[in-house]
């Protein structure tokens, strides 16, 4: 009775709960079909993902192979430049002038180093950093980019090597290295010739781009600054080599996997006499001043002297700031080539080529005089041109007046020869324009003509009359003053155009050029550029004019006693205008004093040697110029070798001093 009740209850409660919407039986056959129809799904969801990773990967493997080939070896290869040796600068007779070597560096990459400052404190425990390398890296830190090597010591001993090595686990980012450095035996002798290596800037990687040569100097971190280093760079600096090499997770090299070696530059024989180059120098001891020498018949370079020098050797590793202000604020200018960028005025060194012009057109002939009562008068004018010689020469043609250089003979000629004609016969002869010679930075000088004033004066803040030529500016120019301005390697290119007979040959400082690999020695062939439009008689008759000079004229006292005969010129350069008064040396300030000039050739007959000196501020050139010359030309032709440097040739009582 009870169960039936139970029964009932449960049932009535059942279907009341049907009654009030409880949920019905689940439909089987539906939920089969949206599960299968989710697994399709997912399964084309899967398979188009496994369609995409293969297709990524035939991708990768196929079409991309070479390309992560590629990256992956370069994980695993580093390709490291070989910096080729750089070539030899010698001597016309062999002597090395410049070279190179191996030592070893202490690097720092700054992009792998956290705290430089740090860092390099730590290192000086190990290895000895100086302040002036310390000043030096951050130099090179300014200049360089962050991720570049750069040399904190150079020239490491191999103690210290050996003591960085035991630590090298301590300073990721710095490393040992070998590196070439060059070095400049001589110092200071002929620096301005052979120049000077340094390290690149952004101006030297132009110039490497315009060569086409980028490639060939990756690695490399110096080239040629100035001078035969610079000029010859090409030659000298070689052919990058690559090595491939195997590398560990660290950056260190395992092993080699292939090499190809670098060609070293070519070596430079230059047509330079160093030794000659040393008597030269010492010559001038510490006077300021320029030297050239040309072998007239092949335009070789004997000596080229500009005093004071430097040391080349200061700018290989990157000058310190004391030195640089040393040399760059000094007033004597060591840097200044002076005889390819010093313009002077030529003084009487100028009368020889003006009195060859004057044959040549015409306006005078050999014996044709005029009386010299010292001095030269403008016509319709009070003003006087003095001569040097008080009470003049007397009566002068054309060879007195080159050998007791008469300044009146050539203000008259000046008064009758029109400057354009002058300038076109001095032209010939390299006066105004760059000889040609085979290192940079040559100056033109100024030869002045009526075109040259009205390009020099041109402008609204110059008025009319100052681009006029006047009479009393051919008369300056008639005696090497004015704006006459040319460069000590004009002149002597000059005097070795008269002495091979008015042929010109191209000045050169480079002889020959040996290429290491194939020993292969390539001549520069002496190149005559033209000849002067000078009749032959009529350069005899100046050489002549030339010889008399140094027997019996300004240059007498400085070559008495000579074994050899030789021809010479003196001149004296006005710095300071004294306005009328007479000049008298002590009585003025050492750099406003007069400049002195000589040029000469030698032997007479067959001239071997053609040179200019000039003494800056040195006064007359008889006394200052000419004895340098006798010193220079005494080693050349006969070997003696002075003890020191030349004395000036004091004037006798009563002895003519104009030059």
């Amino acid at each position: 009775m009870i169960r039936r009740r139970l029964f009932s209850s449960r049932k009535s409660g059942y279907d009341g709960a049907r009654s009030f919407g409880a949920p019905e039986m689940r439909n089987a056959e539906r939920e089969l079909f949206l599960f299968r129809r989710r697994l399709v799904l997912a399964g084309a969801v899967a398979l188009l993902a496994f369609v995409g990773l293969f297709g990524r990967f035939v991708y990768l493997q196929v079409f991309k192979h070479e390309h992560y080939k590629t990256l992956a070896e370069s994980n695993r290869v580093a390709i490291v430049p070989i910096v080729p040796n750089r070539g030899v600068i010698t001597d016309r007779n062999g002597v090395v002038l410049a070279q190179s070597y191996s030592a070893y560096t202490l690097e720092l990459t700054p992009s792998r180093i956290g705290n430089l400052d740090a860092t390099i404190d730590e290192l000086a425990t190990i290895v000895d950093v100086q302040p002036r390398d310390r000043k030096r890296f951050r130099k090179l830190l300014e200049e360089s980019k962050n991720f570049e090597s750069l040399p904190l010591r150079t020239r490491l001993t191999d103690e210290e090597v050996a003591r960085f090595a035991v630590n090298r686990y301590r300073f990721p980012g710095v490393d040992i290295k070998a590196r070439l450095f060059r070095q400049y035996p001589f110092g200071e002798v002929a620096s301005h010739v052979i120049g000077y290596i340094g390290r690149i800037t952004d101006r030297d990687l132009e110039r490497i781009a315009g060569w086409d040569e980028a490639a060939n100097y990756k690695g490399s971190d110096y080239i040629g600054k100035v001078g035969v280093e610079l000029s010859y760079e090409r030659e000298l600096h070689g052919t990058t080599g690559v090595e491939e090499v195997e590398v560990d997770a660290g950056g260190r090299a395992v092993r080699t996997l292939a090499r190809t070696p670098p060609v070293a530059g070519n070596n430079l024989r230059l047509s330079l006499d160093i030794r000659l180059q040393e008597v030269a120098e010492l010559a001038f001891g510490n006077r300021r001043g320029a030297l050239v020498a040309i072998e007239p018949a092949t335009g070789d370079i004997l000596a080229f002297v500009s005093r004071p020098g430097y040391d080349p050797n200061l700018f290989v590793e990157g000058i310190d700031t004391a030195n640089w202000e040393a040399l760059n604020e000094s007033p004597d200018k060591p840097l200044l080539n002076r005889p390819l960028r010093g313009a002077y005025p030529p003084g009487s060194t100028i009368k020889p080529f003006l009195a060859l012009g004057a044959l040549t057109s015409g306006k005078r002939t050999p014996h044709q005089s005029i009386s010299d009562p010292g001095f030269f008068q403008l016509p319709g004018s009070s003003y006087r041109f003095r001569d040097d010689k008080p009470g003049g020469h007397g009566s002068v043609d054309m060879h007195k007046s080159v050998v007791v250089s008469c300044d009146t003979y050539y203000y008259v000629l000046a008064s009758e020869t029109d400057i354009d004609d002058t300038a076109r016969f001095l032209s010939q002869l390299s006066f105004g324009r760059k000889t040609g010679v085979d290192i940079e930075g040559e100056l033109t000088g100024v030869l002045p003509s009526r075109e040259w004033k009205r390009a020099r004066f041109a402008g609204e803040k110059y008025r009319e009359e100052h681009r006029k030529w006047y009479l009393g500016d051919s008369i300056s120019a008639g005696i090497g003053q004015g704006y006459n301005a040319f460069t000590p390697m004009q002149l002597a290119h000059a005097t070795a155009i008269v002495a091979n007979d008015g042929v010109a040959f191209r000045p050169h400082l480079v002889k020959n050029i040996v290429n290491l690999k194939t020993g292969e020695e390539r001549a520069v062939a002496p190149q005559p550029t033209h000849r002067i439009t000078a009749k032959p008689e009529h350069i005899a008759l100046i050489r002549n004019a030339f010889v008399g000079v140094n027997k019996e004229g300004t240059s007498a006292r400085a070559f008495a006693g000579a074994e050899y005969t030789s021809g010479g010129k003196t001149g004296t350069a006005q710095v300071f205008s004294l306005k009328g008064e007479k000049y008298v040396a002590h009585k003025i300030d050492e750099r406003l004093r007069d400049h002195a000039w000589f040029i000469a050739y030698a032997p007479a007959d067959q001239p071997r040697i053609a040179l200019a000196v000039l003494v800056e501020n040195g006064g007359f050139g008889a006394q200052a110029a000419a004895p340098i010359a006798r010193t220079v030309l005494d080693y050349f032709l006969l070997g003696k070798k002075a003890a020191g440097p030349a004395a000036d040739a004091p004037p006798r009582d009563g002895e003519d001093q104009s030059d």
